[in-house]
This record gives C-alpha cells, sequence and structure tokens, in this order.
C-alpha cells in the first residue's frame, strides 16, 4: 500500500482569497491576526482513496511517531510505504516506526510531488478562506469537518491524489 504523509498549520491568522462580487461591489473580508496555530497530519492513498489524519498541538518526532503508530494499527495486515518530506521529524533517529511501514523521503524543496499538498489547498480554500474565526477550536472543528467529508469520500480522494506518474507508477509494480 502506497501513502503520500505531510503536515500542515492551521490557525486564526486570516489568508485572504480571491471571491467573486458583483460589480461595481468591492467585497470586504475581516482580518485576524491571531498567533494560534494547531497541526494537521495527513496520509492519502491514491489507489484506493485512503485518508489518515491526526490533529496534534505540535509538530515533533513525537506526533510522527504517533500517527505512525495509528496509520500502521489501521493496516496490520499490510505493508504500508510512506512518501514523506525531508522535515526533521522523519528523519530522527528518536523515530518510532511500526514494522509494516517504510518510509520514503522525497527529494528535497519538492512540494508539488506530494499529493497531499493539495488536500491542503483544498481544505484552506473551501473551508477557511476569507473567514475570522472566533477561536482556535472554530478552526479545528471546521478543518475536521472537511478532513471527515474527504475521508467518506474515497473517490474524491483518488481524483485528488490519483496523478498519472503514480497511478503508472502503482500498475508497473502490480505486475
Amino acid at each position: 500500500m502506497l501513502l503520500f504523509q505531510d503536515e500542515a498549520r492551521f490557525g486564526r491568522m486570516s489568508d485572504p482569497a480571491r471571491c467573486w462580487a458583483p460589480a461595481p461591489i468591492r467585497p470586504t473580508v475581516g482580518l485576524a491576526l491571531i498567533r494560534e496555530f494547531r497541526y494537521f497530519y495527513a496520509a492519502i492513498g491514491p489507489q484506493d482513496g485512503t485518508l489518515h489524519w491526526m490533529a496534534s498541538e505540535k509538530m515533533n518526532t513525537e506526533c510522527m511517531g504517533s500517527f505512525l503508530q495509528q496509520v500502521g494499527q489501521a493496516h496490520p495486515d499490510r505493508h504500508v510505504v510512506m512518501v514523506v518530506d525531508g522535515a526533521s521529524s522523519h528523519r530522527a533517529k528518536a523515530l518510532e516506526i511500526p514494522d509494516n511501514i517504510s518510509l520514503i523521503q522525497l527529494p528535497p524543496y519538492s512540494p508539488e510531488l506530494n499529493p497531499t499538498e493539495i488536500l491542503w489547498h483544498e481544505l484552506r480554500e473551501k473551508y477557511c478562506a476569507n473567514r475570522v474565526f472566533d477561536s482556535l477550536e472554530a478552526v479545528c472543528q471546521e478543518i475536521e469537518t472537511g478532513l471527515k467529508l474527504f475521508s467518506a469520500e474515497p473517490a474524491r480522494v483518488t481524483r485528488l491524489s490519483g496523478w498519472p506518474w503514480i497511478v503508472n507508477s502503482i500498475s508497473l509494480n502490480a505486475t
């Protein structure tokens, strides 16, 4: 089983995005400059639309190990090949990797090769753009709602992550 993993930070810092309004109206968007964040870990399986995710207070080796344990326990009878970026928490000697998971690192500075980045973009665009949240919990609830919807629709996850070079490499390895 092939999974692509990444982390993202979501919080109350506004990120104004383009939006439509009829001419001559200029839309106004609220702004929040509050530095509160929560990290989300996710792993996407392009072949079957699998999506695993976890929220965390921090992004460190211990939290990455917890996420790997979660994924490993979800697939006890399968070997998971997980593609990760070069974050220090993915390379740490203290990282505990379950026996049924192997990590493969992407080349440095190549986020465009990781389809999980598109998941983060979708969540920011559809659930956070042009919104000011009253609390960090409200942000987390919105992101969790989006992740649950993606998890419930494997075909949507496959469309998002089933890039030709990934699908072709999976097909070649299956033969």
